[in-house]
């Protein structure tokens, strides 16, 4: 079994922010309390409460070794990966050509995110951050959108669950991975330990997080929907 951790930035249809990206972390069931574990211990080292939220937005220079420390573990633990799919400009989208609401552009994208893992793995838990009242209805339309696309293969998405991400360390790592793909893609220069988090990325990865990784990539995978519909 194989966890989904799912995170959205910018995804409001008219939030005056262009870029629109949903990221996910990849973790294996069975290592998921062991991740739990050597996060607190992270915190711990750094004198941050254990209940203290991990999120892209409260990046501070005070914190800065405690970040930089939190993206060196994503990347040396092995069993972790992430994925996440970016939308440049989403000012550019055209809706009404295509007979669709922005939400079902949302959909499309988080397909974009799941589907990576439906053609490698058997069984797929998904866990998606409850954001608003809305939510509840989202997460149905999606559960039907993946179970429609697994029907004719062996794989399957077992379930998809909503959890409040500042109960969830591992959903707020995935917050900070695709806040940093979303900083670097706005071109904001605005808090120097952001952008060392920003650049520890880019030098982990060997990518530039403003173009898609290749198809292959299993470590940090980007997907930038170039053509929009």
């Amino acid at each position: 079994m194989l966890n989904l951790y799912c995170d959205e930035s910018c995804h409001l249809e008219n939030d005056g922010i262009k870029v629109m990206l949903i990221g996910a972390i990849a973790c294996p069931d069975y290592i998921k309390e062991t991740v739990y574990g050597d996060i607190r211990q992270i915190k711990y080292n750094h004198g941050i409460p254990s209940h203290r939220e991990i999120k892209w937005t409260k990046v501070s220079k005070g914190e800065e070794g405690y970040y930089l420390n939190l993206v060196n573990y994503f990347f040396d633990n092995e069993s972790l990966s992430f994925r996440c799919v970016m939308l440049p400009n989403k000012s550019k989208l055209r809706h009404e050509d295509f007979d669709q609401t922005h939400d079902d552009f949302y959909y499309k994208m988080y397909y974009h995110v799941v589907n990576k893992y439906l053609n490698e793995i058997d069984q797929l838990t998904v866990y998606v951050d409850i954001k608003d009242t809305r939510s509840i209805r989202k997460v149905r339309k999606l559960n039907n959108i993946l179970e429609n696309r697994a029907r004719n293969r062996f794989q399957c998405v077992a379930k998809i669950e909503q959890i409040r991400s500042h109960h969830n360390s591992i959903m707020q790592l995935c917050d900070l991975l695709t806040g940093a793909v979303g900083y670097v893609n706005r071109g904001l220069k605005t808090s120097e330990t952001k952008l060392k988090l920003c650049e520890l990325i880019v030098e982990r990865t060997g990518q530039t997080l403003r173009h898609s990784s290749a198809y292959s990539e299993k470590k940090f995978n980007l997907l930038v929907l170039d053509q929009v519909r």
